[in-house]
């Protein structure tokens, strides 16, 4: 079975690291890598910074705000691109709902936007039923809205990592199987605090009993924002056996709301187009095309 890269060869293909002669021999045994890029859709300049890094450099996979303000744009960019791994990126707290506020008027104000009190709505989530039915049905519409798309579902993950709230996991478990879903995130992050611990226990455990694929450590938690070259060839200095997902902001221009003024996004398209971050990828690991790449079972 060929790789999304592979057999899609066309205008859309991404420059793709070549490995040194050193590594040629031990790259079964190389730890796997996927570098994504979240908020696909919010806004045109991340939508062609998605393009350039994927052509012109190492991404290879992009979570999609289905109700954004540039998801039109974004779907015919990926389209143009079809070796690019697409997601669904569930948008809960932060941004935009899809269905009208009158559907989910305990989770949206009236212009349809969730608010960022996301203590406050895990314990609604948890504890009161309507809340949840409304929610179940919002996070419904979103899946669907990616399947009207016509994209292949690469994986599913949630803004602001809110499906480590064991509700939204649950959701996201037993809607997705409806419409394919076969990978989900874990935001497990190396040296994250003990508190987290127990959380992604269960979400590992959750996700192993759904048979849901998933990574083994993410890396761009610590440094959401400032996912510069530097700290890409820190990371990748240190990326542990197994699976390992590193995700970006970028964009190719700065500012582009206000939940993300301080994000250096420019500096991390720069970094997914960097020679020394693609060399290093090429010597070091397997670059895979999102997590429907079968060298991701190789793991």
């Amino acid at each position: 079975m060929k790789s999304r890269s592979e057999s899609s060869h066309r205008q859309d293909q991404p420059l793709t690291p070549t490995l040194s002669p050193e590594g040629r021999g031990s790259k079964s045994n190389r730890p796997r890598l996927i570098i994504t890029a979240d908020d696909f859709g919010l806004h045109q300049a991340v939508n062609e910074a998605v393009e350039h890094g994927y052509r012109d450099g190492v991404l290879r996979a992009a979570s999609l705000m289905v109700a954004a303000p540039a998801v039109a744009d974004a779907v015919a960019r990926a389209k143009q691109n079809p070796g690019l791994a697409v997601g669904l990126h569930l948008v809960l707290a932060d941004g935009r709902a899809i269905l009208p506020p009158q559907r989910i008027p305990d989770l949206v104000d009236a212009h349809g936007m969730f608010n960022s009190d996301m203590v406050r709505n895990g314990f609604r989530f948890f504890f009161l039923p309507h809340v949840r039915k409304q929610l179940a049905d919002e996070i419904r519409a979103q899946f669907e809205a990616f399947a009207a798309t016509g994209l292949q579902l690469d994986h599913v993950n949630a803004h602001k990592h809110f499906h480590l709230h064991p509700t939204i996991l649950s959701m996201m478990l037993s809607i997705g199987r409806d419409y394919g879903m076969h990978a989900i995130r874990l935001p497990s992050e190396p040296g994250m605090g003990p508190w987290l611990r127990p959380w992604l226990a269960l979400m590992r455990w959750r996700m192993k009993e759904a048979g849901i694929r998933y990574n083994d450590h993410v890396f761009g938690l610590r440094h959401s924002g400032s996912m510069d070259e530097a700290v890409m060839l820190d990371i990748l200095k240190q990326l542990p056996p197994g699976l390992s997902e590193v995700y970006l902001h970028p964009a190719s221009h700065g500012h582009i709301t206000e939940s993300m003024a301080d994000y250096r996004h420019a500096d991390e398209l720069a970094a997914l187009l960097s020679p020394r971050v693609r060399e290093t990828i090429a010597e070091r690991y397997v670059l895979c095309d999102g997590f429907s790449d079968p060298a991701v079972s190789a793991a």
